[in-house]
């Protein structure tokens, strides 16, 4: 895939909050909605170009052509819209897309633009005063897709183990899990019965199904979800998957998680296989 970063500052967290929530609305997986994105950490004041609180916002597309239309449309409709919202260039590569280069033009003549140490900014006049933003960020070669199964006893156990898991990985740098509250439940599988279809639903894992097909479930596994991870490396996502599965064993046989598997589709969506025995060696 292709990956950027967005930081993003407000005259508190709660605003730059409500930017990043919009900016990373519908955008949970590539196949319907165009990229995958997410909150990626809560920064500190002095963690920002402009000593605001703030929060980075990681951003996934299949190509740079959609990632880049992506990027610059919801940086019009979520940040430039937010009150007191700025937005900043978060990643470093020779490679580089439009941040608010076209922006500007929002500003109808009135806007104006600085250059500070190489890095050019847009001060753009609106209603509560200024937008600022830089002309331009990074784009990098990034991973998406790293996954694993948590299959349980029913269906409150293998939640509340997912949000423990999920607790975990948000402390991780570089990672996103771009599904609500960083889980899914309608896990995929290549292909299907309409021709049209290129993922239909994963009917091994379905427990109301157990019966009807070839299921990978035991009797006593009523209820599966599905962790989801992109980031900027392999390294990133494998060390986030294992963080997230040792969180899931420390609660023990009583959680009523029974075991931990994978999707697996045959090297079909790409070159990058994470191998769940391997990452937790």
């Amino acid at each position: 895939m292709r990956g950027t970063r967005v930081l993003i500052t407000a005259i508190n967290l709660k605003w730059a909050h409500h930017a990043a929530n919009a900016m990373t609305g519908f955008a949970t997986s590539v196949i319907g909605c165009g990229v995958e994105a997410g909150i990626e950490r809560e920064l500190n004041a002095d963690e920002t170009p402009d000593g605001r609180p703030g929060v980075s916002v990681l951003m996934f597309a299949m190509g740079s052509k959609v990632l880049m239309q992506q990027l610059e449309t919801r940086m019009g409709q979520c940040i430039l819209t937010c009150p007191t919202a700025a937005a900043f260039a978060d990643i470093e590569s020779d490679e580089q897309i439009n941040l608010g280069k076209n922006l500007r033009y929002f500003g109808d003549g009135f806007q104006t633009s600085k250059l500070i140490n190489g890095v050019r900014y847009w001060r753009i006049p609106v209603m509560d005063g200024e937008f600022l933003c830089e002309e331009t960020t990074g784009m990098v070669r990034a991973i998406g897709g790293g996954n694993f199964l948590v299959l349980g006893a029913s269906q409150e156990q293998v939640l509340a183990a997912c949000e423990t898991a999920i607790e975990a990985m948000h402390k991780l740098p570089n990672v996103i899990m771009p599904f609500p509250g960083g889980v899914v439940r309608s896990g995929s599988k290549v292909g299907s019965k309409y021709p049209k279809m290129f993922a239909s639903t994963n009917d091994a894992f379905c427990p109301t199904l157990k019966g009807l097909v070839n299921s990978e479930l035991s009797d006593d596994i009523e209820s599966v979800l599905e962790i989801v991870i992109d980031g900027l490396t392999f390294e990133d996502i494998a060390k986030a998957m294992k963080v997230g599965i040792e969180a899931i064993c420390v609660l023990g046989k009583t959680s009523g998680i029974k075991r931990i598997s994978a999707g697996n589709y045959g090297g079909k969506l790409g070159p990058h296989h994470f191998k769940l025995h391997e990452i937790l060696k």
